[in-house]
């Protein structure tokens, strides 16, 4: 019984790779992946490096438009380390879910 509802708890809390690779596809540029994954510090750095990006493409009228090749590659880097972001996700909630029941 006690098992059960560690499963259960385990199944609601444990990331998906869907839910983490829409996240990257639509809004990855800005880090939501990373917070969605539990990485907040680098997903707080990608947003942080998008907007300044974008705030200086803006307001030098395109010149500093270039800037966006980094973040880019970022977040191109981001789709081959999605799947280790989740597994370690995951095995930190499974050891705090079933740590103390092993």
């Amino acid at each position: 019984m006690v098992m059960d509802r560690a499963s259960a708890q385990y199944d609601i809390e444990k990331k998906s790779l869907l839910v983490a690779y829409l996240l990257w596809a639509f809004i990855g540029y800005v880090g939501a992946h990373r917070f969605y994954l539990g990485r907040p510090l680098s997903g707080l750095i990608m947003l942080l490096l998008s907007g300044v990006t974008l705030l200086l493409a803006f307001a030098s009228f395109g010149l500093l438009s270039f800037l966006w090749v980094f973040v880019a590659i970022w977040w191109l880097i981001d789709a081959l380390l999605i799947p280790g972001m989740a597994a370690r996700s995951n095995g930190r909630t499974a050891d705090r879910i079933f740590g103390s029941r092993r």
